[in-house]
């Protein structure tokens, strides 16, 4: 009597386990490659209640950051200007322009801005700003060209991995501390050798990599 079924369906079963674990070893690394924040959150760029170009007023008029994130310095967080910081000049500049009109609404009214957070770190990682600019890293080191943009856009990944790159060679991205906030300055080329180990040594920088620096 001829078989029921053709000789070659006694591979199949050990050809389809193959098959299911390619297919899984495949959806397992397309996870861990492209399921992380270099690309699911950079080029983050939500629509703001109110036009701000850093462009304008940090780059062509100059405004240093602190004057709108003047705890950035002295606290864990860089904090968001309120409407009266932006009030300070638009009282006069713009004072009827319609587009601020959410800025003289939120004034009046004496609430916040309802800017929306655009960086944003898991609630399981410490971040403190202020230990990190009062020893020579600089804004555009995490946040990137800030100064030259129309609208903000997030442009490092913030990952553990973009952390642990500067925790393991801090020499590379501090700068001395008179220029954390001048964000157009440009590293000399032997600045990373030199000068970088030299501020790194003077500020005793001995940053952790330990899990505890940053889960705690």
């Amino acid at each position: 009597m001829s078989d029921i079924f053709p000789k070659w369906t006694n591979k199949l079963p050990s050809r389809l386990l193959i098959g299911v674990a390619l297919l899984a070893t495949a959806t397992i690394c397309g996870i861990t490659y492209y399921f992380t924040p270099k690309y699911t959150d950079v080029g983050y760029q939500p629509q703001q209640p109110v036009f701000f170009p850093h462009s304008v007023h940090a780059d062509q008029l100059g405004l240093d950051c602190r004057y709108c994130h003047h705890d950035v310095e002295k606290a864990w967080f860089s904090n968001i200007p309120g409407p009266g910081v932006c009030m300070n000049c638009h009282n006069q500049v713009l004072a009827a322009d319609n587009r601020l009109a959410p800025i003289r609404e939120s004034a009046t009214n004496n609430t916040p801005v309802p800017w929306v957070q655009i960086h944003k770190l898991p609630d399981f990682a410490y971040f403190n700003h202020s230990v990190h600019v009062n020893r020579g890293v600089s804004c555009v080191e995490c946040h990137g060209a800030v100064h030259k943009m129309d609208e903000v856009a997030q442009a490092k990944p913030l990952s553990m991995s973009f952390c642990l790159s500067c925790h393991r060679d801090p020499a590379a991205y501090v700068r001395p501390p008179e220029e954390v906030f001048n964000l157009d300055w440009q590293r000399p080329e032997n600045f990373t050798k030199t000068q970088g180990q030299e501020l790194v040594k003077h500020w005793n920088v001995n940053p952790s990599q330990s899990c505890s620096a940053c889960h705690r």
